[in-house]
């Protein structure tokens, strides 16, 4: 590797440092998309203006994900506060819940839950308090049971619509969210069924207890110092509490249930996304829980618009900036040969990708800090060494963006040193002082992300993927690497 090549690697690895140095995404994207512009006006001899319109133009292809963004964070916004999140967990905690089964029953209200908000940290924010203390009064298994709502609270953060990962995700691979979504639909499915068998299984084995208890009654145990700190930990966690307490009709989970049929039917993610928020609108009319027209656009829609664009949405714009500018210095081609000379065949080098998608988070401790560094290079690794149809190809970019997220989100129960564990071991010991709570807690019995991590590493690099319906990556010789003449005809028409 030449000095040269080097030196177009550094924006990375200032984007990197900075991320590991505790930046925020926000401010080191922008520093290492001005590092990036310098790097190519030198290498590349390139004015501003030309640099510039690279940067621009790769900000042009996410515009749709970030409206998607916007939306998405109104929608969230709208399902927290008109009931929808509530009516999902009293609906689960009528069962009838015993020591044997509250991690089970956590795993899934949190998945479901997760799905209809689109935060893992603000689905475990609120399930924690009612699972941990319901876990207390039915002597169940502590371990168990935050391993089941850790790992079921990412369980939407990988496939919801309005999750913020799978958005940005999605956008930096260049595929729709809805086609993203059907692509690792029954895949994810098989992840949390497997999961839920595990807890239901491992409560059976090492619980001894069968008292019931009731959500309610949890609620009611939670003390009132605890409600203090949650609040200023996470305030919407305290409403969806007090909705669980209070009680909201079940039919609220409606919009839910419209927003998965439509998308699962394939219709385009703002259909889904708005009509989500009307359905909501219109049922919490009945429900009592949206009380004023006004409220409800200025207070809810519009605090998910100002939060998804205080942030995320200008996040992005840097993001695809920064990664335009590499893409016009060919700044990731070391990597590209190196992977292209080890990977015998696209599956092979799919499941590098993966790799570096764990290792980055890994190295980051933060998902949307891999996302928004790996998701780049994985993205140039398969339009650099692949050649394929444009519907084999988009396909791929599918499971890039599959691993982006999944290795990310799930990876980071895995990872002691993560900011996930950091912020679930600080709500856990929050909300259930009993306990106190480390990092190999949150991992030890998280099931849903060790089947999760290692179910897609093994289906990728063995082809056993094609045996899940839609999730299959494309055989040879549909798609294959690409020869040492193609990838030279390649740079002579870039360089022309």
């Amino acid at each position: 590797m030449g000095i040269i090549a080097i030196i177009k690697l550094l924006p990375v690895l200032v984007l990197a440092a900075l991320m590991m140095s505790g930046f925020d995404a926000l401010i080191a994207a922008p520093l290492a998309t001005i590092v990036a512009a310098g790097v190519a006006m030198w290498t590349e001899k390139k004015n501003f203006s030309h640099v510039l319109d690279a940067a621009i133009t790769n900000v042009r292809e996410i515009t749709i994900a970030l409206f998607i963004l916007m939306a998405a964070y109104a929608m969230a916004e709208v399902f927290m506060s008109t009931g929808v999140g509530a009516s999902i967990i009293n609906m689960a905690l009528t069962l009838g819940i015993t020591g044997k089964t509250v991690a089970l029953v956590g795993a899934i209200v949190t998945s479901i839950l997760s799905i209809a908000t689109g935060t893992s940290w603000g689905t475990f924010a609120a399930c924690a308090p009612i699972f941990l203390w319901l876990n207390h009064i039915v002597g169940g298994n502590i371990l168990l049971t935050v391993g089941a709502i850790a790992g079921g609270a990412c369980f939407g953060d990988n496939i919801g619509l309005i999750s913020d990962t799978t958005i940005v995700s999605s956008g930096i691979q260049g595929v729709e969210v809805v086609k993203r979504v059907k692509h690792q639909g029954v895949w994810s499915g098989l992840v949390l069924l497997t999961g839920v068998i595990a807890f239901g299984i491992a409560g059976m084995i090492m619980v001894p207890s069968s008292v019931a208890g009731n959500g309610a009654e949890a609620i009611n145990q939670i003390p009132a110092e605890v409600w203090a700190k949650l609040a200023e930990e996470r305030e919407s966690a305290v409403t969806l509490l007090n909705q669980v307490r209070d009680g909201v009709p079940y039919y609220m989970i409606i919009p839910l249930i419209l927003v998965l049929i439509t998308a699962f039917m394939g219709y385009q993610t703002f259909i889904c996304l708005f009509l989500g928020i009307a359905s909501a609108y219109v049922l919490g009319k009945f429900a009592g829980t949206v009380t004023d027209t006004n409220s409800f656009f200025n207070d809810l829609i519009m605090s998910g618009f100002a939060d998804a664009g205080s942030w995320v949405v200008v996040m992005m714009m840097w993001v695809a900036a920064f990664g335009g500018i590499m893409k016009m210095m060919d700044a990731f081609k070391p990597l590209s040969d190196l992977l292209g000379r080890i990977s015998r065949n696209v599956r092979q080098l799919m499941f590098w990708n993966a790799i570096l998608s764990i290792f980055g988070n890994m190295a980051l401790a933060d998902e949307m800090a891999q996302i928004v560094t790996i998701g780049p290079i994985i993205r140039n690794l398969v339009e650099k060494n692949v050649v394929g149809s444009e519907e084999d190809i988009y396909t791929l970019k599918l499971r890039n963006a599959t691993f982006s997220d999944a290795m990310g989100v799930f990876g980071s129960q895995l990872i002691p040193w993560h900011v996930y564990i950091g912020f679930y071991i600080g709500i856990a010991s929050t909300v259930y002082p009993l306990h106190d709570f480390i990092a190999i807690d949150i991992i030890k019995y998280n099931f849903i992300a060790f089947i999760a991590v290692f179910s897609m590493l093994f289906l990728t690099l063995t082809g056993f993927d094609r045996f899940i319906p839609k999730f299959a990556l494309p055989r040879e010789p549909q798609v294959r690497l690409k020869t040492a003449e193609e990838k030279k005809a390649d740079e002579a028409v870039a360089q022309a």
